[in-house]
């Protein structure tokens, strides 16, 4: 009995240890760094020459009228200005994601959704910009086929590599999703097809990389509409996804010293917010962590590791108007 006591006290302490050992989350700062646009939205965020730069969207609504991607940049997150405006007639230009090429210069990716109006909608594809200083862009230049969004990419070993999910279109207007593909570029600037990703209902996705292994974090709408998690190994060609059993939209994650981070829009009870979770890649499991201040039409996070701390940009109408903020967390 003393010895099956004593085996229990340990199994108690051991599980313990492992509880406190476990990351936290905790809000350092968050403040609301831009609402000029009638709905500003889709944020990214990046370090980029020893200055901070957040690319979003503004427009008229979440999914009306022209879109124009704005960049906004600040020395020391205390005042933020416009670093540039880029817009298209009649386009919509959304969802601006921001990486650092091996040239250094900064590599944008966003949409277009030709008309505007979306009534209907004639054509939706990928685009690709480029600039030295994140002020000057260069135009807007089509990737991939027409019905492909690449969502964001992620450099590895000097090759770009990207999600884009892709659809048929419906006369009325919407969209029936089938599928996604890898993509892969060696410039940025054209991507051919590397590997198909066969998830049903597969959207926007994020790819990290663990030594030279690949991760997805896949986010799936409509029904099954829980995210997964895909790991593959060069040529990444082959994959092996893991259900996480829980919805994750706009998905990022990050790995940082105390292990993976990952930042998305959850639905709880009907409600949306932004929240940081804790990312088991082995088991396959995401465990909010950190709610950020958030609420309605929300999420879509950047997110940057500076002087110890994780950076997050992301948007959010909680406080009447969709605008975009910044928040600061350590994690531990």
């Amino acid at each position: 009995m003393r010895t099956a006591i004593v085996f229990f006290l340990v199994l108690l302490a051991i599980s313990a240890n492992l509880q406190a050992a476990e990351p936290t989350a905790q809000l350092v700062s968050v403040k609301k760094i831009w609402d000029q646009g009638p709905h500003n939205a889709f944020t990214d965020l990046i370090r980029f020459q020893d200055r901070w730069y957040c690319s979003f969207r503004e427009g008229a609504g979440h999914a009306s009228g022209a879109g124009a991607l704005r960049v906004l940049t600040s020395a020391d997150d205390e005042k933020w200005d416009s670093a540039a405006l880029i817009e298209q007639k009649d386009v919509d230009l959304r969802d601006p994601k921001l990486s650092l090429m091996p040239d250094g210069r900064l590599l944008m990716v966003a949409a277009a959704a030709v008309p505007a109006s979306r009534n209907p909608l004639k054509d939706h594809y990928s685009v690709v910009l480029t600039s030295k200083d994140a002020k000057d862009w260069s135009k807007p230049e089509k990737v991939l086929d027409s019905w492909q969004w690449l969502w964001r990419v992620t450099w590895h070993r000097g090759t770009a590599y990207g999600v884009a999910y892709q659809w048929n279109p419906k006369e009325d207007g919407t969209k029936e999703r089938y599928g996604a593909i890898l993509a892969k570029s060696k410039d940025g600037l054209k991507y051919e097809k590397l590997a198909e990703l066969k998830q049903a209902n597969a959207t926007e996705a994020t790819l990290a990389f663990d030594g030279d292994t690949m991760l997805c974090l896949q986010r799936r709408d409509n029904k099954p509409n829980s995210a997964l998690l895909g790991v593959s190994k060069p040529p990444y060609t082959d994959w092996n996804w893991k259900d996480l059993g829980i919805y994750f939209g706009g998905p990022n994650f990050i790995r940082l010293k105390d292990g993976w981070w990952a930042c998305g829009r959850i639905i709880e009870n009907g409600k949306a917010q932004t929240v940081l979770c804790r990312l088991d890649v082995d088991a396959g499991k995401l465990t909010p962590a950190l709610t950020l201040p958030s609420g309605g039409d929300n999420s879509y996070a950047g997110l940057a590791w500076h002087q110890d701390q994780l950076w997050i940009s992301y948007y959010s109408s909680h406080e009447g108007k969709s605008s975009i903020y910044l928040a600061r967390v350590e994690t531990k």
